[in-house]
């Protein structure tokens, strides 16, 4: 037989790109159109529709950037429709490429109730089907003209991604608004068709069954008249029948098919805009429900649940339905999709306690799975978290966008730093948009890693990132690939029945140990230095609150603020969504995230401030207050006492031009240029600058990545670098006894202040920056004399090594990395910490000198300027504190990463405040002292070992405690946990290297 492949794949291309899909929709009227387009802000359901509208053609221009329009459509199904079925279909100007990304809208009826979302891949609503000829056709459209800041040149700076900046030029053109009869046979041949050449041509071309598949298209699409394709339809889908019927074979792979739209709380639009979004694909799905009896569909973001509940209660009250069917499904158990680099430990506990709260106080359903498919890159200390909030599995599919190395594993128990180790799962459909394309589930068998041992994987399926959701045509190729020859097959199930059927035939899978590192995304360490700041900030803030009223609620009856402390959290976990917290979103959401974050310090610091008042009382007793997990200046951690002083720092004149700071633990020398040219621990006589080189060096690089400017920086960057040698000014402080550095470059100018705390190891940088450059990345470098080939890096509830070597490509595409509040380098007798108040990426390098020693140097990431998707990202005034801690143990860089972070608040009162809770050992930090969520008054402390070290140790309390239990991160008691015992208020503790507990103490 004769190779005539080629020639029948290309007819199948144009008959159904000319002929068949075009023939969907046969016959279609006009609808008459109308408009009021809001003044301001997304105005009420109730105010749209009654609003007053101006006609409006298609053809016509419309939509100002952000803005919002209410269409009426109105119209009369002809009576030759009469038993047909029809449906509007309302193009409001989409680009079918753009799923998301651009004009969206929600369909009501008169009476306000939603119909269902339109997007670029959703245009039609269903009228009836049969339909009655003659019926009056009436629906308002609530359309968004979010305009489309990534097009098809992306990275491309634009001032659209602020309503400031964005302008008022009409942003869509109204395209199609008919009434049209859909002619389902051929609706459902388009189907078939799309379905067997997409698996056609994933099939080896020597196949038997490709060659079955390409008569089998051959022999439909002869049937087909081109000039009626509805009248042959039906004949040309009989042709079809026999291969859409041979069963796939036994060892197929099987997919887990589960209804998904990726929606971004925020990214490439604004938080009141994610809110409409969620809103339209959850009326989307709820009515695909409706119409698909297998269909499931899963949503996880317990935040996005919320705003629905509140803003749609009509659009609420239809997921309710459908969730109590099983089948509308609450996912993850998080409050939002959050970075899991940059929360701190408190921080990523608490996005598990309001997700998993939120879906068992609405549902009364409990998930197992962690679900995070587009996070950037996992810390090494979330397993134990997923864990202790009760939770057992982890799905993402972000670790296949690395660029270096491929993930050995689609299905892998991940073991975190102290040893808990999560059930993981990869989806090797490599996204979490699948549209069930016959490529897609192709490359999920071809990618499959774990063959032979398993035969199981997940598919996320629906239009997402900007929302959307699964389609009817999704649907429909799920159903035809169920059992199909040649393919995987697919069904439709939840989260929990792909993860329990996974486990159960992988039960003991490969394990990966510690960070599950993404290779891309590296510079959303450092992008939107404010907003990382303003997170920072918030953290500490909300632990100072909660120890503070709940030690004033026990001692002095102080009302605890359960609601305020509950919303505040809240807005801090909103924002530590992956495109928030780590810079990628538009200028809009940084903007209001300063704002946001900047009434959350003021909010906070009213609480403690009234809760320290009530505590200290009415008296003349000046009094420190020291909120971190350990004693100084005198003050036990969690109490308050008059300050204990010691010791005084001098600075003199060298000869040079340079100074000398000197407390008697640390002598600095500074030069003439304002560089530190040593650092020296006076009782171990070691210095910690390496030879030749300077510390508190500036170094600044031109930082233009290849792609995704506000979430990456490349490798290359390092090849060209500027000192920033020159100084302005290298004076004396105000105080004398501090040194004050002024550099400009570029157009941007640096204020420093270097300073020794008297009676304290460590050298503190003070760095106030004026940012005014563009595309470039200041780093602050650190060259230390230390011979060491790992380091540590603080994460949640701990820290982890990295390597300072390159030996592979693994640790080569670590070149820049997330630190919490402290990085930690050590030889066996002697350490030196990095400690910072809001800083996360970091780079360690290694070289050997000349005269054989090594130097190993530590640099912070301060500041990017990339132009996307903000194109004024960071331009201004921003202030850092760094400290640079020679001597220093892992127990020392635990303890002044702290001190950093939560600085001593001080007023007058009648005397000292003894702890609430106490602990009698240092590696032993508490995280969290606060009174139970449920009200019930009793006293909930939260902490874990921090040096990687089995620790005993005693907890006392400060009041008197009836009984103790041991509970999950929900504040439930430990079901296999033998509680402690109690001892006149003392509990002895044993913990494992950075074992994480919760103790609930009921108060007597």
């Amino acid at each position: 037989m004769h190779d005539d492949r080629t020639l029948v794949e290309a007819r199948l291309r144009r008959v159904l790109d000319e002929r068949i899909r075009p023939a969907v929709y046969p016959e279609s009227v006009p609808l008459e159109v109308a408009v009021w387009h809001a003044p301001g802000e997304p105005v009420p359901v109730a105010e749209g529709l009654a609003a007053d509208v101006e006609p409006i053609t298609v053809g016509s221009r419309w939509g100002a950037p952000w803005g919002t329009s209410w269409f009426r459509v109105t119209g009369t199904v002809p009576e030759a429709w009469a038993g047909r079925t029809v449906e509007a279909v309302l193009d409001l100007g989409f680009d079918e490429n753009m799923p998301g990304f651009q004009c969206e809208g929600l369909v009501y009826r008169p009476d306000g109730t939603p119909v269902k979302g339109l997007n670029p891949r959703n245009q039609w609503v269903r009228i009836g089907a049969p339909v009655q000829g003659g019926e009056e056709v009436r629906l308002h459209v609530e359309a968004a003209s979010n305009p489309v800041v990534m097009d098809y040149r992306p990275f491309t700076p634009t001032p659209l991604g602020d309503l400031e900046t964005a302008g008022s030029d009409p942003q869509y053109t109204l395209t199609r608004m008919d009434l049209a009869v859909l002619d389902e046979t051929v609706w459902h041949l388009v189907t078939d068709l799309e379905v067997l050449g997409e698996l056609m041509a994933e099939l080896p071309v020597d196949a038997p069954r490709r060659w079955e598949i390409l008569r089998a298209v051959e022999r439909a699409l002869d049937a087909v008249d081109l000039q009626d394709v509805g009248g042959t339809a039906e004949q040309a889908r009989s042709r079809l029948t026999d291969v859409l019927a041979a069963p796939a074979v036994p060892s197929a792979h099987r997919i887990s098919a589960v209804g998904h739209a990726h929606i971004d709380s925020a990214w490439l639009w604004p938080l009141r805009e994610t809110v409409r979004k969620v809103a339209r694909t959850a009326a989307n799905m709820t009515a695909l429900l409706d119409d698909e009896p297998d269909f499931v569909f899963a949503m996880s973001q317990a935040q996005q649940w919320a705003w629905v509940k509140e803003h749609r209660p009509e659009v609420w009250a239809r997921v309710k339905k459908a969730v109590a069917e099983g089948r509308f499904v609450p996912a993850g158990g998080m409050w939002v999709e959050s970075d899991t680099n940059m929360p701190g430990s408190e921080a990523m506990a608490r996005q598990f306690v309001h997700g998993k709260r939120f879906f068992l106080d609405e549902f009364g359903v409990e998930n197992d799975e962690a679900w995070l498919p587009d996070t950037f890159g996992f810390a090494a200390g979330l397993p134990q978290i997923i864990k202790a909030a009760g939770s057992r599995y982890l799905l993402t599919q972000k670790i296949s966008w690395s660029r270096t190395n491929r993930f050995p594993h689609h299905t892998f128990r991940w073991e975190g730093i102290d040893g808990t180790r999560i059930f993981t799962h990869f989806p090797p459909v490599d996204t979490y948009n699948c549209s069930m394309r016959g490529a897609e589930i192709a490359h999920a068998v071809r990618n499959f890693k774990d063959k032979g041992a398993a035969r199981h994987s997940l598919a996320p399926t629906g239009w997402g990132d900007g929302g959307g959701g699964t389609t009817r045509e999704m649907v429909a190729k799920a159903a035809r690939l169920r059992d199909l020859e040649g393919s995987a097959t697919v069904t439709w199930e939840t989260p929990s029945a792909f993860f329990a059927k996974a486990e159960a035939e992988n039960p003991e899978p490969p394990v990966w140990v510690g960070e599950l590192y993404l290779e891309l995304h590296r510079a959303t360490l450092t992008s939107q230095a404010g907003t990382k700041q303003g997170n920072r900030r918030s953290e500490h803030l909300l632990r100072e609150a909660e120890l503070w009223a709940a030690t004033a609620a026990v001692r002095t009856g102080f009302p605890y603020p359960y609601a305020d402390l509950d919303r505040i959290w809240k807005t801090v976990l909103l924002h530590q969504f992956h495109d928030i917290l780590p810079g990628s979103s538009i200028a809009w959401v940084h903007r209001e995230a300063r704002a946001t974050y900047a009434r959350v310090a003021d909010e906070l610091g009213g609480i403690i401030d009234a809760a320290q008042r009530a505590l200290a009382g009415e008296g003349s007793v000046p009094l420190l207050f020291n909120a971190a997990p350990h004693t100084r200046s005198g003050v036990p951690a969690g109490g308050s006492r008059p300050a204990e002083m010691s010791g005084r720092t001098t600075r003199a004149e060298r000869p040079d031009g340079g100074h000398v700071l000197d407390n008697g633990l640390l002598r600095v020398g500074v030069d003439a240029r304002g560089l530190v040219d040593s650092a020296l621990d006076l009782a171990a006589g070691r210095e910690t600058i390496a030879p030749g080189r300077t510390g508190n060096l500036l170094q600044l690089h031109q930082d233009l990545p290849n792609m995704w400017d506000a979430w990456d920086v490349d490798e290359f960057y390092r090849n060209t670098v500027t000192d920033l040698t020159d100084a302005d000014e290298v004076t004396p402080g105000d105080d004398g006894v501090t040194v004050r550095i002024v550099r400009t470059f570029g157009a941007s100018r640096v204020t420093q202040v270097l300073s020794l705390p008297p009676g304290e190891k460590r050298l503190v940088v003070d760095t106030e920056v004026d940012w005014h450059e563009t595309e470039k990345f200041l780093k602050l470098a650190f060259p230390l004399d230390l011979h060491t080939d790992r380091y540590a890096s603080e994460t949640q509830f701990g820290h982890f090594f990295r390597p300072t070597h390159t030996n592979t490509s693994w640790e080569a595409a670590k070149f820049e990395a997330c630190n919490h509040r402290f990085v930690h380098l050590q030889e066996p007798d002697w350490g030196v910490a990095v400690v910072n108040d809001g800083t996360y990426g970091h780079d360690v390098t290694r070289a050997v000198r000349g005269d054989g020693g090594t130097t190993t140097t530590v640099r912070v990431s301060l500041l990017r300027a990339p132009r996307f998707p903000d194109p004024e990202t960071d331009q201004g005034v921003h202030r850092f504190r760094h400290a640079l801690v020679p001597g220093a143990s892992i127990g020392d860089a635990v303890r002044e990463g702290w001190r950093v972070n939560l600085p001593e608040r001080r007023l007058h009162g009648a005397g000292e405040v003894a702890p609430l809770v106490t602990v009698d050992r240092d590696s032993v930090v508490v995280t969290a002292v606060k009174l139970a969520d449920d009200g019930s008054g009793d006293v909930v402390v939260r902490f874990h070992e921090a040096h990687g070290a089995r620790a005993r140790a005693t907890l006392t309390a400060g009041f008197p405690v009836a009984g103790v239990e041991v509970t999950d991160l929900l504040e439930r008691p430990l079901a296999d946990t033998v509680p402690p015992t109690v001892d006149d208020g003392r509990i002895t503790v044993r913990l494992r290297p950075f074992e994480l507990t919760t103790l609930r103490l009921k108060r007597a």
